[in-house]
């Protein structure tokens, strides 16, 4: 077959079609060298990790439009025209109220610039907690902690408010506990206070505490204040959790549990 032949029901030929094709592959091949070394080249800079991100999704969008278009022009087909049709329609999708592309890419860049999140820290957003993954052109990218994947548009994630757990350096892991009110208060202070000074993760400065935060029905409720590096929060409040379970009956502080009493009337 003569490379200058039609395919059956179009006007391309089969030489356009072998074109098309190589550009394809060339095309991508390019994008992906170009797209590896801007992400090398930015982390080279002091922009964060999040910025990288974004940028380089955004990059890799307009790359791969640029290799359609490439490949699109191979076969015959007027760039021109294409890029009137593609005005035309931003415009028709604007008109239809579609307007909340625009925002998430407004959202994701104001994300990206300000950094109220950042690549791998922890995050509540709109109630959805976990670690950030990427900033992208039109949502945001959060793993939980249960490697469930959540997808949130960035207009939602700039509109709302952010629970940022991992960006100080220090955290405070309260534990709370109740006690029975015939149990010396002093002394369970005392065995708290000596729980947490005792664990080597838990901060001199700022100095640990316990508060009475209740007079509840059957307890009085304290909480302690241990103060860590935000890498070992969980770590210190499981620890001292456990510790208060175990060393509070043991000298003599009765841990209540929620109990009822039921008065049955004879009549």
């Amino acid at each position: 077959m003569s490379l200058d032949a039609t395919l059956p029901f179009t006007s391309i030929t089969l030489m356009q079609l072998l074109t098309a094709v190589v550009a394809l592959i060339v095309g991508i091949i390019v994008a992906r060298i170009v797209l590896g070394f801007f992400r090398r080249s930015m982390r080279k800079t002091k922009l964060s990790d999040i910025l990288v991100e974004f940028l380089s999704r955004f990059l890799s969008a307009l790359l791969y439009v640029l290799v359609i278009l490439v490949v699109l022009s191979a076969l015959g087909v007027t760039i021109g025209s294409i890029l009137v049709s593609l005005a035309a329609m931003a415009g028709l999708i604007m008109g239809f109220g579609m307007s909340d592309t625009v925002n998430n890419i407004a959202s994701g860049t104001w994300i990206a610039a300000l950094r109220p999140i950042d690549i791998d820290e922890v995050v509540t957003i709109n109630g959805k907690t976990g670690k950030v993954k990427a900033v992208g052109i039109m949502a945001t990218e959060l793993l939980t902690p249960d490697n469930v994947f959540i997808t949130i548009p960035n207009s939602q994630v700039w509109g709302a408010a952010i629970e940022n757990a991992t960006r100080m350096p220090t955290r405070r892991a309260d534990v709370a506990v109740g006690i029975s009110y015939g149990s010396s208060v002093d002394k369970a202070v005392q065995v708290a206070m000596a729980i947490m000074k005792a664990h080597p993760l838990v901060l001199d400065d700022p100095e640990p505490a316990v508060v009475i935060t209740e007079l509840a029905d059957s307890s009085v409720n304290l909480a302690l204040r241990p103060w860590t590096n935000t890498e070992n929060y969980w770590a210190v409040k499981g620890d001292v959790s456990k510790a208060v379970l175990v060393e509070l009956p043991e000298a003599g502080i009765e841990i209540p549990f929620p109990q009822l009493d039921v008065h049955l009337s004879k009549e």
